[in-house]
């Protein structure tokens, strides 16, 4: 679960509310260890989701720009440049 939540901050074009929430929402599912809530738990699950993506919010407002804005593409390459490599280092292990 915790693979899907990516860094949020200088981006260009900016990161979107969506993508917030998608964040919020992998952070919540970890820390419950719920991937979907009961109906029971459903409404606290929900807030839990809306206060963490209000509060991302206004961290990421607070956060000054640093540096070249990272690109959604770039990141991908890197992610993917990343996973090859892997995939590399995994073939290349005897195994025994």
């Amino acid at each position: 679960m915790c693979r899907n939540i990516r860094v949020l901050h200088n981006f260009q074009p900016p990161t979107t509310p969506a993508e917030i929430e998608a964040a919020a929402l992998q952070y919540v599912r970890k820390v419950s260890g719920l991937r979907a809530p009961s109906r029971e738990i459903e409404k606290a699950f929900e807030r839990a989701v809306a206060d963490i993506a209000h509060a991302t919010s206004h961290l990421l407002e607070a956060l000054p720009e640093k540096g070249t804005p990272k690109t959604r593409e770039g990141e991908r390459d890197k992610a993917r440049t990343r996973w090859t490599q892997r995939e590399a280092r995994v073939k290349a292990t005897p195994t025994g």
